[in-house]
C-alpha cells in the first residue's frame, strides 16, 4: 500500500502510523520526493485500510497490488505531466517532439540542428555526448566539454536538452547542463545508476531494455521514484527479437499497455525501434496513433556523414515533413478519442 503523509506530520504521529503498519505485519519504506512524503508498505495480510487511513497525519492511502507501486496508475489516476520550463511540457494533453543527432559532433552541427528545430517549433534537442557503442573503435562522443558547449548553445536558442548518462560518476558533473537525463537501453537495469538518479531534481527518461519486459521497465522507474525523483518518462525504443529485417522490433503494443499501467508519460523512439531511415516516419506516426505522449527521433543535416547511426537518421527535409505529419495525426487522434 501507499500512504501519503501530511507534510507537517509530527514525529509522534508518524511513529504511531509505523506501529500500526508493523502490527498488520507490513514493512514500511519511507520515500520523500520533490512533491510529497510517502510510506510504501509491503505485506500480504488482508485488513481494512480504514484502520490505518483514519490515523492523524495521513492525507491518503491506497492498496496497490503491483510490484511497481509508486509508478502504478492504480493509486494515481491523473497522469503525470512534466514541466521543463519556458512552456515546454511532457505528458498527457499534448504531443511532445524531440529530435537531434545520435552524437553531438561539433558547434557547427549543433547550430544547424537548433535552427532546424526552431524553424519547426520543436523545443527539445536530443544528442549524445557519452555514447555507448558496440565497438570500442567507434566514435564515443565529445564528453563533458561537448556537453557544456551543447548546454550553452541550447540556452541561447531556448532549446531544452536530453542526453544520456552512462554511469553514477557522471550524474553530478552533468546535472547543471541537462534538462532531461536519458537512461539508455543498456543501462535500464543499472540499479546503482537508477538509485543515483533518484537523488536528483531533474527529469529522467528511461528507455526500455534491449530484451526487457514492460514489467522490468516499470520496475526500473520504481527505483528512481523510490529514491526521491518523481520526474520520470518511459520510452519504448524497440526490443531485440528473432527478426533480422530491422535493427529492432518496435513494440507499439507497449504504448497502450503502459498508458494503462502507469501514470508516467510514455514516448516512442522509432529511430532505434526500426533502425531504417525510410521507415522511421511511418513508425513515428504509428506511435502517435498508439497513444504516445511524444516522439523522439534522430535527425542530422547530412545523415550519410553522421558519426553514428546515420542509417536510421532523417535529414532536415525528411524531419520537417515528419513534424508536420505528426501534428496532423495527433490532431486526428484527438478527434477520434
Amino acid at each position: 500500500m501507499i500512504i501519503q503523509l501530511d507534510p507537517h506530520i509530527t514525529e509522534a504521529a508518524k511513529a504511531d502510523i509505523l506501529a500500526h503498519i508493523k502490527a498488520v505485519k507490513y514493512k514500511a519504506t519511507d520515500v520523500t520526493t520533490q512533491r510529497a512524503h510517502y510510506l510504501v508498505a509491503i505485506g500480504k495480510a488482508d485488513f481494512d485500510l480504514r484502520t490505518i487511513g483514519q490515523l492523524p497525519g495521513i492525507l491518503d492511502i491506497h492498496r496497490v497490488s503491483d510490484d511497481y507501486k509508486l509508478v502504478s496508475r492504480k493509486w494515481r489516476v491523473r497522469p503525470t505531466v512534466l514541466d521543463l520550463g519556458d512552456g515546454v511540457r511532457i505528458g498527457e494533453g499534448s504531443l511532445t517532439l524531440a529530435a537531434g543527432p545520435c552524437s553531438i559532433e561539433s558547434e557547427a552541427q549543433m547550430e544547424l540542428m537548433m535552427q532546424h528545430l526552431l524553424d519547426n517549433d520543436v523545443r527539445i534537442m536530443r544528442g549524445g555526448v557519452f555514447k555507448p557503442r558496440s565497438s570500442p573503435y567507434s566514435f564515443r562522443g565529445l564528453g563533458m566539454e561537448g556537453l557544456k558547449l551543447f548546454h550553452q548553445m541550447a540556452r541561447a536558442h531556448g532549446i531544452k536538452i536530453i542526453t544520456e548518462v552512462m554511469q553514477v560518476s557522471q550524474v553530478e558533473e552533468m546535472h547543471d547542463y541537462v534538462d532531461v537525463f536519458q537512461v539508455g537501453a543498456r543501462n535500464t537495469q543499472n540499479f546503482n545508476l537508477l538509485d543515483a538518479l533518484g537523488g536528483v531534481d531533474k527529469p529522467v527518461m528511461i528507455k526500455r531494455g534491449i530484451s526487457g519486459t514492460l514489467e522490468e521497465l516499470l520496475s526500473s522507474a520504481e527505483y528512481v521514484f523510490s529514491g526521491g525523483n518523481e520526474k520520470l518518462i518511459l520510452c519504448e525504443r524497440g526490443i531485440r527479437t528473432f527478426e533480422t529485417a530491422s535493427r529492432n522490433t518496435l513494440d507499439l503494443n507497449a504504448v497502450p499497455i503502459l498508458k494503462e499501467k502507469t501514470h508516467l508519460p510514455v514516448i516512442v523512439d522509432p529511430s532505434h525501434g526500426i533502425g531504417i531511415r525510410e521507415y522511421v516516419p511511418t513508425m513515428a506516426l504509428a506511435g502517435v496513433m498508439a497513444g504516445a505522449d511524444g516522439i523522439i527521433y534522430e535527425a542530422h543535416e547530412k545523415p550519410e556523414e553522421a558519426a553514428s547511426d546515420g542509417a536510421q537518421t532523417l535529414n532536415f527535409q525528411e524531419s520537417a515533413r515528419l513534424i508536420r505529419n505528426l501534428r496532423k495525426v495527433y490532431a486526428l487522434r484527438q478527434e477520434l478519442e
